[in-house]
């Protein structure tokens, strides 16, 4: 298991990419399921980034581990910002034009589709989401 403890600003997303794309060398994991990685974790961060501490900036830690078997790598977000579970809110309705859908909630809904499996949890102050995706 690999962590970084960042500060969680949109300056330091390409910190993040370029630490978990380290990681994901390692897997030999195609291109095509990198690139599902590198967009759910763009997404989570810049969400942790944007709405966690907001006015304000605060720490993050995203940690990158692998299965033993190699089967599967699992991505946490901990931050200890504002509690906030994006599991809890209902999907967006995709069958309807972007202009009639309401803002907010694509993103998410994005990391769901392309992840295999997605948690969440509040412990002791801290938010802990954990991506994963099976290799």
């Amino acid at each position: 298991m690999k962590e970084l403890d960042i500060e969680a600003i949109r300056d330091n997303l390409g910190i993040v990419t370029d630490f978990v794309n380290e990681q994901l060398e390692s897997t030999g994991c195609s291109m095509k399921v990198q690139m599902q990685i590198e967009l759910a974790v763009e997404e989570v961060f810049v969400n942790i980034a944007s709405y966690a501490y907001n006015p304000d900036t605060g720490p993050a830690t995203v940690r990158v581990e692998v299965k033993p078997d190699g089967s599967a790598v699992m991505i946490t977000f901990i931050d200890h910002g504002i509690p906030y579970d994006p599991l809890a809110k209902a999907d967006p309705d995709v069958t309807i034009s972007a202009e009639d859908r309401q803002i907010g909630g694509l993103g998410i809904f994005l990391v769901k589709k392309n992840m295999d499996d997605i948690r969440y949890e509040y412990v002791n102050g801290s938010n802990i989401l954990t991506i994963e995706k099976n290799l």
